[in-house]
């Protein structure tokens, strides 16, 4: 999570001169039975109408291993969506954070699969300077040693950090650091020296 999967399809989108159309699982799901089905066909038939690119986010709903379903409109539901992914003759992005739930068929209907990973310690390093130089701080040197020895940072960190600040501005580098440890504790599990919501 966090880690520019629907950032990397607006920039794909953008570079191919496409409009990007993005549907959630919440704008596909029906409490109808058969509806979540349409509603999957219309996204693609859409798409192709309108030359877009289409992304859906967190398709493992929609992707998901059929022999773990327990009901029979789960497997409807995923095979329409296999069916539209082998139809489809545009541009289809789909992602998900649980790549081990997703039936196994729906991989071979992928032309380019990629993994987007935990930021390197250079490129944490370098997202926080560019961060804290549009807010006029300099990253001093002991807080990218810092940020260099973290292994679980993504760009997503950056951002919610980023959005702390409208609210309690940052005065140094070290402020910047600190909310990121809270929001890496809160990521592993543990307890953050603060918690709430802003």
């Amino acid at each position: 999570p966090g880690t520019g999967k629907s950032a990397y399809a607006a920039w794909l989108a953008e570079a191919i001169g496409r409009p990007l159309m993005r549907r959630t699982a919440a704008q596909l799901m029906s409490c109808y039975v058969g509806m979540t089905e349409k509603l999957i066909a219309e996204a693609f038939r859409t798409a192709q109408r309108a030359n877009a690119v289409l992304l859906i986010d967190e398709a493992d709903t929609f992707l998901l291993d059929r022999t773990r379903g327990q009901h029979s409109w789960e497997t409807s539901q995923v095979n329409e969506m296999l069916a539209q992914m082998e139809r489809c003759g545009g541009y289809f992005i789909a992602t998900t954070n649980l790549l081990e739930t997703c039936d196994s068929a729906s991989m071979r209907r992928f032309d380019l699969k990629a993994r987007f990973d935990y930021l390197k310690p250079e490129q944490a390093v370098a997202l926080a300077q560019r961060q804290l130089a549009e807010l006029g701080i300099r990253l001093e040197a002991a807080d990218g040693a810092r940020i260099s020895g973290w292994s679980m940072l993504t760009p997503g960190d950056f951002a919610a950090v980023r959005r702390q600040g409208r609210f309690r501005p940052y005065r140094t580098s070290a402020e910047f650091v600190s909310r990121l440890a809270e929001e890496l504790a809160l990521k592993k599990g543990g307890s953050a020296s603060r918690i709430g919501f802003y």
